[in-house]
């Protein structure tokens, strides 16, 4: 299978990019707006890797490129340029590619950070509606801290809700969650619940702020 990270040069493309590569056997390419910078931090994910004694080739293109043929699309990008990002790719999207959401929208005050909910409900429904009709959308990975993701050293030990309205393209993604050593998917239902699942992370962002040694907030479902 191959996923491709668009966005993957920032922090939780970056961890996710590192993790498919380190745990699984999948093709794992890295796409930006520019394709020169996919390619370095596809190098810079290789050089990581290797060093750690494993060789695998990470590739870096454009987003539309990278979308082209992937049959994983994560949309590892600030909620502002979701919509802007899938429009981009939307040619390049075929019927049995599966698009996912991270994306959080957020905002903050000297109170903190607060969850800032979109008009269309949450920002895994804005990807929703921005998609191609016949190109299901799943939200997932959206509470994980990027620093621990990316940190190859950290045990993980958190678990992701996963949000979907398409059975099938739901259990692509739990399957492929479920090869990444100490990360367990667990089903939080269709996607008119994303709004509650995204609502988490300021409050994680909140509680490590405030807190020694939380930095690296996750969560587990227990």
């Amino acid at each position: 299978m191959q996923i491709a990270l668009l966005g993957g040069t920032g922090d939780i493309g970056e961890g996710l990019a590192l993790r498919f590569a380190y745990d699984t056997d999948h093709d794992v390419v890295i796409g930006s707006r520019e394709a020169t910078r996919a390619e370095t931090k596809a190098r810079e994910y290789e050089t990581e890797l290797d060093s750690r004694g494993v060789e695998v080739e990470v590739t870096g293109q454009d987003n539309a490129e990278a979308a082209r043929e992937a049959d994983v699309v994560v949309l590892a990008v600030p909620a502002y340029h979701l919509a802007d990002t899938v429009d981009a790719i939307a040619d390049e999207l075929g019927e049995h590619t599966v698009l996912v959401t991270p994306a959080v929208g957020m905002k903050r005050d000297e109170d903190g950070f607060h969850y800032n909910r979109p008009g269309a409900g949450s920002v895994t429904a804005l990807a929703a509606e921005a998609a191609p009709e016949d190109v299901p959308v799943v939200g997932a990975f959206h509470n994980l801290p990027a620093g621990r993701l990316a940190n190859l050293d950290a045990d993980l030990g958190i678990d992701t809700a996963i949000v979907g309205d398409d059975a099938d393209a739901v259990d692509t993604v739990t399957r492929l969650t479920e090869e990444i050593e100490g990360l367990r998917p667990v089903d939080a239902g269709p996607l008119a619940n994303a709004a509650e699942i995204e609502a988490i992370t300021p409050l994680l962002i909140n509680v490590a702020k405030n807190n020694e040694k939380m930095h690296d907030l996750g969560v587990r479902f227990q």
